[in-house]
């Protein structure tokens, strides 16, 4: 069933928008605060419709990722009791929670670059390392070398990769979104269970 490549053939579109570097922004400062959708999916399109802005886009998505992870911060420091807690007894996510917790005393500031760089939610570890105090100046340090580096190699495989990558994902569009689909709902058994 094909329902990826009619939404890829519009991404491709709306990352050519006047304004799309205003939404992959807002999209890069939310998405380390709330928002559940990566920053890549956005980057991605962008840096190969324009490649000759490419690694400006993966600077503006790296500064207001980092931007939203010290309000992602703040929230966990300041308004951990009247608005996290209360977030988090509503959607059942006190497993959730405990797990960052647990990451962070056994790995510390690593868990910051892990998040940062990888799938995992960004988001979670942002307003945790706030509730634990975590140093932060060296917190924001980590983030912006985890989130730039991954901006930078997304960003480097659509401009190394041209119009060959661009024909090879709107070829396997399909396959590789039903693949993301399979292993999301992998991971989530796991982590459920």
């Amino acid at each position: 069933m094909k329902i990826f490549s009619p939404l890829y053939k519009k991404v491709m579109l709306w990352s050519q928008h006047k304004h799309a570097p205003f939404f992959l922004y807002m999209t890069a400062f939310i998405e380390s605060i709330f928002w559940p959708i990566p920053v890549d999916i956005m980057l991605a399109p962008m840096a190969l419709a324009k490649r000759n802005l490419a690694w400006r886009y993966a600077i503006g998505a790296t500064v207001f990722s980092v931007l939203g992870g010290a309000i992602g911060y703040y929230i966990g420091h300041v308004l951990y009791d009247p608005v996290v807690l209360p977030f988090i007894e509503f959607m059942g996510y006190q497993h959730k929670m405990q797990t960052a917790l647990e990451w962070f005393s056994e790995w510390g500031m690593m868990v910051i670059f892990i998040a940062s760089f990888t799938p995992i939610p960004f988001k979670v570890f942002t307003i945790t390392a706030g509730v634990m105090s975590m140093a932060f100046l060296p917190f924001l340090g980590v983030a912006l070398i985890g989130r730039g580096l991954r901006f930078f190699l997304v960003t480097g495989l659509m401009v190394l990769g041209g119009e060959k990558m661009e024909e090879k994902l709107s070829k396997y569009i399909d396959i590789l979104g039903w693949i993301t689909i399979l292993l999301a709902v992998v991971v989530y058994i796991i982590v459920k269970y």
